[in-house]
């Protein structure tokens, strides 16, 4: 059958046909595109995600009451004024002195209000060692971090002139600096290192500079689109700088992926001896069709955090959906008008022993067509298909006892000396706070609401919860109560026993909670006191996340068993799809666990052991790799297809599929791997969390799950692989013509160019 005769059908087909036949047009509209989405959203702005949006539980009801009553709460800061040797104790003169000149040099700012000495506040520990001077950052709070410099400065020059002492300053302004900081420096370290690393990665795979550069420019295209229609869409969902993380990470390793399927299908059709224009359409049709294929099931899966109901989870998923859609848009449209503009030209910048060119010669000699692929893979998989239900049983066996850690898992918002470990200042400074002034540097907050503030019972109330905050063992004080009498707002300061420590602190809430507000608050009819706080938004937000687990686990499975079933009609290869990407996750989760909650091997990644796993990131695992594993699971399951319906046996089909595969998947996964095993260097554990997961699953799923188990299972399940009941037969058929085998070329052309 010749050239002519290969039909494709479908719309990555006619998309890339078009786009083919009006190269200059298909260019022009996505740069149009790309600049208009930019243009639009820096004129609309965006939105971020409120304060109070973004708690949930009481504290978020706490939030609103003072947002409403429009009580405007400046940042807090605290400096700890504490003797070195053991000796010295607040009452010593030049303990006193030190204290004073805090006092002025803060106050001599211009940028504090409300300065309180220790010696008129009570705030010095119970040795006598520690005293703590306190303020506020003027102006709004959310923004105190970008004004406290001038404080922090001062309070070091104050240091300088006391050495047997420590001086040493926290707050909200200053612990809001320091993430800001490292969070800044850390980003910046991931965006100057993703790209570059991809780019090299890129070369190693094809060979040529163009080549290379075209999934990179593509996918930055596609992160700078979407970018501005954030703009516009924050105004309908809000955003936050996470989302904008997030988005960047999921545009890059997607972007990259897709351009990366179809430009390696286009160069191994023109390498079987087919004439450009039919190599394009071909790889239109089949790769093109497996990148909408994953893109909607990646997309999908990012909108079931839409179901989560928190605002910063929302912004992730419509952030990361939107880059994966104009991604997979500008892959089977601007992609095939490229290829067909550049065509010999994509091969400029060829690097010598990496190039198609010489590869296919070193495996002409050696006696190997370009189409049996990896010599390594193809080892493994005889192995595999020679005892299918061994590999599957080992393989199986072993992700399973990987995700075994996984059933113990425990999750929580990071503490900053978590965040952080030891290695920034504020740090040590909040332990030391902590250990002299139990739950101190973070003090619960109950925010009391009632019809008349000052009436005789609330006062009551209100002093009667103040006392019994104490004797309930609760907390160790001092209780300060603040009354907003304009507002009818009391706002209830608590530091809890436990401190850091969330377990402790945890039972220190739900004392209050459950027992001390009932008995004293809860007793006057119409008064509202929420808690609010760390250690109170950490269990608020964790019991909202364990609510929305279910509804956003069946949302995205059902419609991922769905599109599996759409796309390549088969009941059994939806419903394996499902269950190893379900393994593939669990396995993640007890790596996660394992590492980062037991602490096991944790030294290897930089790490620590913190025995927990941020709140947020096992939800946000899920939802991101079920999608990203699509990806290949759709790559190769389309090619050991296509191999069986030329009239392969099974197992001839699954040796084709997964070995002719095998090169693309690679260099996919690898990519991933390195620009995801770049969070994981970071000095933030919760980024080092997210990287490590991602990187560690993607790296499961591209050997294990795709090279044993998936071969395994599909070889025991032999023709049972695509099993369609007949009353399913009535599905619309989203599959597409298989391109035509062709006849080998001919030894006399080996020397010949092979063009991507």
């Amino acid at each position: 059958m010749g050239n002519g005769d290969t039909r494709v059908r479908g719309f990555a087909a006619r998309a890339g046909g078009w786009s083919a036949r009006h190269r200059w047009a298909a260019v022009g509209i996505w740069v149009l595109f790309v600049v208009l989405a930019m243009a639009a959203g820096s004129a609309a702005g965006r939105v971020d995600v409120k304060e109070s949006d973004q708690l949930q539980g009481e504290t978020h009801t706490a939030s609103k009451i003072i947002e409403d009553a429009g009580i405007k709460r400046p940042a807090g800061e605290t400096v700890l004024v504490q003797a070195k040797d053991g000796r010295t104790t607040a009452t010593d003169p030049q303990f006193r002195a030190a204290v004073t000149q805090v006092v002025r040099a803060v106050d001599g700012t211009g940028r504090v209000s409300n300065v309180t000495s220790p010696y008129d506040a009570g705030t010095i520990s119970k040795d006598g060692r520690s005293a703590l001077v306190q303020f506020d950052i003027r102006g709004d709070a959310d923004t105190a971090g970008d004004r406290v410099e001038p404080v922090l400065k001062a309070v070091a020059g104050v240091q300088k002139e006391h050495t047997g002492l420590r001086i040493e300053e926290i707050g909200g302004a200053s612990i809001q600096k320091t993430f800001s900081d490292a969070y800044g420096d850390d980003f910046q370290q991931a965006e100057y290192s993703a790209v570059p690393m991809a780019l090299g990665i890129l070369l190693i795979a094809f060979g040529a500079v163009v080549a290379a550069l075209l999934p990179v420019a593509l996918a930055l295209t596609a992160i700078i689109a979407t970018m501005g229609l954030m703009g516009v869409v924050s105004h309908l969902q809000p955003m936050d700088n996470t989302a904008n993380s997030v988005m960047l990470l999921v545009g890059l390793a997607v972007g990259v992926d897709y351009c990366l399927f179809y430009l390696r299908r286009e160069r191994e059709e023109r390498a079987a001896g087919r004439d450009p224009g039919t190599a394009l359409r071909i790889a239109a049709a089949t790769s093109g069709r497996a990148v909408i294929v994953s893109g909607v099931t990646v997309c999908v899966a990012m909108a079931g955090l839409l179901f989560t109901g928190i605002a910063t989870f929302e912004a992730m998923g419509l952030a990361s959906l939107m880059v994966v859609a104009v991604a997979m848009v500008g892959s089977v449209t601007v992609l095939p008008a490229l290829l067909s503009l550049l065509g010999e030209r994509v091969e400029k910048g060829r690097i010598p022993f990496l190039h198609p060119d010489s590869r296919s010669k070193r495996l002409a000699r050696r006696g190997r067509s370009v189409e049996e692929g990896s010599r390594a893979w193809g080892a493994v998989l005889k192995v595999v298909l020679a005892r299918p239900a061994v590999s599957l049983a080992v393989a199986a066996g072993a992700l399973l006892a990987i995700a075994a850690p996984a059933l113990g898992m425990k999750t929580q918002n990071l503490t900053l000396d978590q965040e952080f470990g030891d290695r920034l200042p504020i740090v040590g400074t909040y332990t030391r706070v902590n250990d002299a002034f139990p739950g101190g540097s973070d003090p619960a907050q109950v925010v009391v609401k009632a019809k008349d503030i000052g009436a005789a019972d609330v006062k009551a109330a209100l002093s009667e919860f103040r006392a019994r905050a104490i004797s309930s063992g609760a907390s160790r004080g001092p209780v300060d109560v603040k009354v907003h009498e304009a507002q009818n707002v009391a706002l209830i300061s608590v530091p809890l026993v436990g401190g850091s420590d969330l377990d402790k602190a945890g039972k220190s809430l739900k004392l209050l909670r459950d027992t001390v507000r009932p008995e004293t608050l809860g007793k006057i009819d119409g008064v509202q006191a929420p808690i609010t706080g760390q250690v109170a938004g950490s269990q608020d937000f964790n019991d909202r996340l364990l609510g929305s687990v279910v509804p956003v686990f069946a949302f995205v499975v059902i419609f991922a068993f769905l599109l599996m079933l759409l796309s390549f009609r088969s009941l059994t290869v939806a419903i394996t799809s499902i269950l190893l990407n379900l393994l593939s996750a669990g396995a993640a989760y007890g790596i996660l666990v394992a590492v980062f909650q037991h602490g096991w091997g944790a030294s290897l990644v930089g790490a620590e052991g913190v025995g927990a796993v941020v709140t947020w990131l096992p939800l946000f695992l899920f939802v991101i790799l079920f999608g990203l594993s699509m990806d290949y699971h759709v790559f190769v399951v389309s090619r050991i297809r296509e191999a069986r319906l030329r009239g392969r046996t099974t197992k001839e089909a699954i040796m084709h599929g997964v070995v002719t595969t095998a090169g693309v998947v690679t260099s996919a996964a690898v990519i991933m791997v390195a620009v995801f095993g770049i969070f994981g260097t970071l000095s933030m554990q919760s980024m080092k969390q997210m990287g490590v997961g991602l990187a560690a699953a993607v790296l499961i799923d591209a050997t294990v799950i795709r090279g044993v188990l998936l071969p395994a299972v599909m070889a025991l399940l032999g023709e049972r692989n695509w099993y369609l009941p007949k009353w399913l037969n009535r599905l619309p058929d989203l599959t597409h013509d298989e391109p035509a085998p062709v006849a080998p070329i001919p030894p006399a052309v080996e020397d010949e160019k092979v063009g991507v």
